[in-house]
């Protein structure tokens, strides 16, 4: 028998289109409803443990630990608050409060109902959790451990396959499995598939197999073919997988004794076409299908101390900052999907975020710092990945220096103002680069941006070294490659209107994949296959027929009836 999450019969009682639902990303393990986190010393553990009635949308039942957006939500919070709550963790210990059940993937209800737009992003969405979890092992010394103590089906497997190490108990049931091809018309393509060949480094014809088995690989077969790391009968496997998980805890870096920054709620106000954070705020032009972006710079000056940092808990800035413009991509992404253009600004005071930014890079090794800059590399990734148009408009009191640079060389174009606007006295608009630029915040593809944005031409990359920590205006900018068009104020305000004009009359589909591709330029990575993948199988497969019409896999499984596939090849 297979182990995907089992539908009712009933195909009438379908999940209402997510884009009914508006999701919030905010949450704490007090509200959980599906993960219990507790921790001792240097171990933690994440058990699943998913409330059958826990579900996102009405018209499913989310049985034998399958899942949904809510779930994932959950347990990227839970990665979060790991890392900046608990210093100390240095293993993680993923595992399930089902016996003989870790998971059974993405709920098919869900699947079978959800609108097309929210199958992609949740699909994006759970990958980036499982890119977060892989960048706590290789990069913060905090490394996982799944302890599949029953079987893991589907997105249940996908999700062991983000750890570091898989122990998989050995009764005669427990199996690892990627059955969706032979049950679903779709495939494991948000991640599983890379990860299995690329990550566990499976052989191809192996993997072949195991893809189209729709019971899965148990036992010693599981670990010949490296599907998981070790298997261990059940009598003993408790013991193995906490002796396993203090080996691992011996090989962190991380603190003993350092204090952790909780995270507490956002400051937040949403509004229909606005929401307020501290440190950002967005405006939406309805008409035009636009978001404005104002980042704030900081409100107070840099510290002295990392302790003086750590005082200042979730609200110091650059913290602050990143957990807003997080929860403002995510929100946009899967509450605004008619929003086309996503228009980035900043205002404040450039030589305090100067100071800020030096500070980050002269405490880089600290724990806490080297957690800040990890997160601010997670989040402009999403900026990268987010499927809108991005531009960013430098104009007189901004302050787009050294973190706030980078946006800059993560968006699709950028402008430049040469000069001031007439009468206005605000001094012309600079920006300045600092080493933030040109190592610590990488795109997927493994370079800088600029390293990307200069791909044929590294010598470029060489010279806008030469003016770290220079004020660049917009003559300079623009003979640096830096920013894309510089218009005077006489032309700033119709070759702006013209741009956002232009860009709402392209067709959406042709501008997705028109950015998706130009983005990734360079060397491909794990990342950069696992998301180009997503874009283009899952977005063509998720509206195929075969997988959702009346008589496709996704609506027809559970319920007895066999799908119809149009047979033909494309």
């Amino acid at each position: 028998m297979h182990n995907l999450e089992k539908a009712d019969n009933n195909v009438a009682e379908l999940p209402v289109s997510a884009n009914a639902v508006q999701l919030d990303f905010q949450t704490d393990p007090d509200n959980y409803r599906h993960w219990k986190l507790t921790a001792s010393g240097s171990i933690a553990r994440l058990d699943m443990d998913v409330d059958e009635d826990g579900a996102m949308f009405p018209g499913y039942e989310l049985k034998l630990n399958s899942y949904d957006i809510g779930v994932d939500i959950e347990l990227y919070d839970a990665i979060q608050r790991l890392r900046f709550e608990r210093p100390e963790v240095k293993t993680v210990v993923v595992s399930s409060n089902k016996p003989t059940m870790f998971c059974a993937g993405a709920n098919i209800r869900m699947l079978a109902g959800a609108s097309h737009g929210h199958k992609v992003n949740f699909c994006k969405f759970t990958n980036e959790t499982r890119n977060a979890i892989e960048d706590a092992g290789e990069f913060s010394g905090q490394r996982y451990l799944c302890a599949l103590n029953g079987t893991a089906a589907g997105g249940g497997y996908e999700l062991a396959l983000a750890a570091d190490y898989l122990i998989l108990i050995d009764d005669g049931n427990a199996a690892v499995s990627l059955p969706e091809i032979p049950l679903l018309a779709v495939l494991p393509g948000t991640g599983g598939l890379t990860r299995l060949v690329d990550k566990r480094k499976v052989r191809r014809d192996l993997a072949d197999v195991f893809c189209t088995v729709e019971e899965g690989i148990k036992g010693q077969r599981a670990v010949d073919w490296r599907l998981v790391d070790e298997t261990v009968p059940g009598s003993g496997f408790a013991a193995r997988v906490n002796e396993r998980a203090g080996e691992m805890a011996k090989t962190s870096d991380r603190p003993d004794d350092a204090r952790g920054v909780q995270l507490t709620p956002l400051s937040r106000t949403i509004k229909a076409n606005s929401i307020e954070y501290t440190s950002l705020s967005l405006t939406i032009d309805r008409e035009n299908r636009n978001v404005t972006l104002q980042v704030k710079g900081p409100g107070t000056e840099a510290p002295d101390t990392v302790s003086d940092a750590v005082d200042r808990g979730a609200q110091f800035w650059p913290l602050a900052l990143a957990r807003e413009l997080d929860d403002a991509l995510l929100h946009l992404r899967f509450n605004e999907p008619t929003i086309g253009t996503i228009i980035i600004k900043c205002a404040g005071d450039a030589k305090s975020v100067k100071d800020y930014d030096e500070f980050l890079n002269a405490h880089k090794d600290d724990w806490l710092i080297r957690e800040i800059m990890l997160y601010w590399k997670r989040t402009m990734k999403r900026v990268d990945v987010t499927s809108r148009t991005s531009l960013a408009f430098v104009e007189p009191g901004s302050c787009f220096v050294g973190l706030l640079a980078e946006f800059l060389f993560a968006v699709d174009r950028s402008y430049m103002l040469d000069g001031r606007f007439e009468d206005d006295d605000t001094p012309p608009a600079v920006i300045s680069l600092t080493e933030s630029s040109f190592g610590p915040l990488p795109m997927a593809n493994g370079l800088t941006r600029l390293e990307t944005r200069f791909l044929g031409e590294p010598e470029s990359v060489e010279k806008a070294k030469e003016f770290i920590g220079k004020e660049i205006d917009a003559g300079r900018a623009s003979s640096l490659g830096l920013v894309t068009f510089t218009p005077d104020d006489i032309d700033w305000e119709d070759e702006i209107r013209m741009l956002l004009e232009e860009r709402a009359s392209f067709s959406p589909d042709a501008l997705i994949g028109m950015e998706a591709n130009l983005r990734f330029a360079g060397p491909e990575t794990l990342e950069t296959k696992i998301f180009g993948r997503l874009t283009a199988w899952q977005n063509w497969i998720f509206q195929r027929p075969n997988a959702v019409s009346d008589a496709g896999a996704l609506r027809r499984y559970g319920t007895g009836l066999r799908p119809e596939y149009d047979k033909k090849r494309v």
